[in-house]
């Protein structure tokens, strides 16, 4: 195990498992649905799963729970093979999936049946909620309850076959319908569905519920160490009676940690599903959506995913974690390794008069000013250049640092200083360009005289040396911090935020990235880090604005 890996309850449990001889080594699984795409909740229990087994020499199986034919799709369990590739990890073995052990289950529900511990119900659903009873009521027998072994066998293996329709028959465990914990009031083992399984085609009618599969595949796996969220806590008393009362043959444990929460956003696959669905956002890797997919299409990478679960750290209780944690975790990455680049995202003209016609010069400038490594690149200097138009005003105070007509002199970044002395306006009254002079003595020097002194530095590009770009500026995809507290009548949609996506079509950067890389990262000095989307091409890129420079917004109090 790593001596640098952080401590947590975990951890002590398996320490503890390992030195006691229960296990003499350490296996995981990641169990996820294959009915929508992973979002970052999904990415802690990953790293979790996967990261545990690396530290202890061990090992972790990707299963799917394939139980609900109806909400799965082939579409979604490449989508997260493809997703825990990306995050860094590779499950052991092949990839399984609970289908694979649908004929032991089976034959485990038999057992059951033959020990008297389970029988066919044939209440209708809404029957099965009410003699169920509630908190402070307990439950009442099912007049099929005392049914014999023998007949129970008999109407299970007519469910296999076939001959119940949906909603007539169900197995049921036999345990306790007084129980406090409500799970264990009876709970269904198998219902009847007539629906087409993605592995298993038409071959079963009846599947098996959750709450048997998971303790019966990790068993049948030799899983160790079974890790839920804590939504599965009060489920924990039924993994291990259906463990305890079948023959499987190893005995793993649940436990169960903090699901991760994140503010501005939505974990729901429900509520997801219906922002796909219903055109808040294109698609589920959207570079809004909080999916592994979307942030990986916004540009973030595996360690700043892997490094934030790390920080999020595993505990006992549920909280909701700040995004600027999150945002903090890329910035950090990518400040680090991403090169440099210099992108005015909204152009204004700038003519340098006393530049000669037609000349051009090159200026070499860091790829990144903290690692030599990197190299240089070189950025050609012409007559006419575009600067943003948030670095120039005609009137300004003084805590404008930066072009002003007829004020201080300022530095294009890299290059000469520059002092503007007149502007173009159109029929709108709008300046579309600035008029200026350049001294060629201070280049790489400061201007020589006692009154000039640089205000500040912007920056730039050539205009005829340029590259047109469309830039995607992301922001927070929901408008408050927790879009799921809801008045009466209110729907989560009703926050999205109608400014999570800003478009620039005309921008413009150097021309060194007309054909970027597919998937390359890059800091656009001063307005921050920017990813290659896949909808470029090479003379059409597009930018997705992966994280700002600094936090923009306020934390919650």
């Amino acid at each position: 195990m790593s001596e640098t890996a952080p401590s947590h309850f975990i951890r002590q449990i398996i320490d503890r498992d390992l030195a006691e001889g229960r296990n003499d080594r350490v296996v995981t699984r990641f169990p996820p649905e294959p009915n929508g795409y992973l979002h970052i909740g999904h990415a802690k229990s990953i790293c979790l799963n996967f990261g545990l087994a690396e530290d202890y020499g061990g090992v972790c199986h990707l299963r799917f729970d394939d139980t609900n034919p109806e909400k799965e799709e082939d579409e979604y369990i490449r989508a997260i093979q493809e997703d825990v590739r990306w995050l860094g990890f590779q499950w052991a073995g092949p990839v399984r999936y609970a289908s694979d052990y649908f004929d032991q289950l089976y034959d485990y529900a038999l057992e059951l049946i033959d020990n008297g511990l389970a029988y066919v119900d044939q209440l209708t659903p809404e029957q099965i909620r009410e003699y169920r009873g509630t908190l402070k009521q307990a439950g009442t027998p099912s007049p099929y309850r005392d049914r014999s072994s023998a007949e129970n066998r008999e109407l299970f293996e007519k469910m296999r076959a076939g001959e119940f329709a949906e909603g007539e028959a169900v197995l049921r465990a036999k345990i306790d319908m007084a129980a406090s914990n409500m799970n264990l009031r009876d709970p269904v083992l198998y219902r009847v569905l007539h629906a087409s399984h993605h592995q298993t085609g038409d071959q079963w009618c009846i599947y098996p519920m959750y709450d048997f599969t998971h303790p019966i595949s990790d068993a049948l796996e030799g899983v160790t160490h079974s890790l839920c969220t804590l939504e599965f806590e009060d489920h924990r008393p039924l993994y291990d009676w259906a463990i305890d009362n079948t023959s499987v043959p190893a005995r793993p444990y649940q436990y169960e940690f903090a699901r991760l929460n994140i503010n501005y956003t939505v974990t729901s696959k429900r509520k997801l599903k219906r922002l796909v669905d219903e055109g808040h956002v294109d698609a589920w890797d959207d570079p809004r959506m909080p999916t592994i997919c979307g942030f990986r299409r916004r540009g973030y990478t595996p360690a700043s995913i892997r490094r934030f679960s790390e920080m999020v750290g595993v505990a006992k209780s549920d909280s909701v974690v700040d995004m600027g944690m999150l945002e903090s975790a890329i910035r950090d990455d990518l400040n680090t390794n991403a090169p440099r680049a210099m992108c005015v995202l909204r152009p204004l003209r700038l003519v340098i008069e006393n530049w000669p016609e037609g000349q051009e010069e090159m200026l070499t400038a860091p790829m990144h000013p903290q690692d030599e490594s990197m190299g240089t690149r070189e950025i050609p200097m012409t007559r006419e250049l575009y600067i943003d138009q948030a670095d120039f005003r005609e009137e300004a105070n003084k805590k404008f640092k930066r072009l002003v007509l007829n004020n201080k002199e300022v530095r294009l970044r890299y290059g000469y200083v520059i002092h503007a002395h007149d502007v173009v306006h159109d029929d709108d009254g709008e300046v579309v360009e600035v008029r200026c002079t350049y001294d060629p003595d201070t280049l790489g020097r400061d201007p020589e005289g006692e009154d000039r002194k640089v205000r500040g530095v912007i920056h730039w590009v050539s205009a005829p040396r340029s590259q047109p770009c469309e830039l995607r500026l992301y922001d927070r995809l929901f408008t408050v911090p927790d879009p799921t507290r809801l008045e009466e009548g209110e729907d989560f949609l009703d926050y999205v935020n109608p400014e999570s996506r800003v478009t620039l079509t005309g921008a413009r950067v150097e021309e060194n990235l007309a054909a970027p890389e597919p998937e390359s990262r890059y800091q656009f000095e001063r307005e921050g880090y920017f990813y290659v989307d896949p909808d470029s091409r090479d003379g059409a890129p597009v930018f997705n604005l992966t994280v700002g420079l600094r936090e923009s917004w306020p934390r919650d109090a």
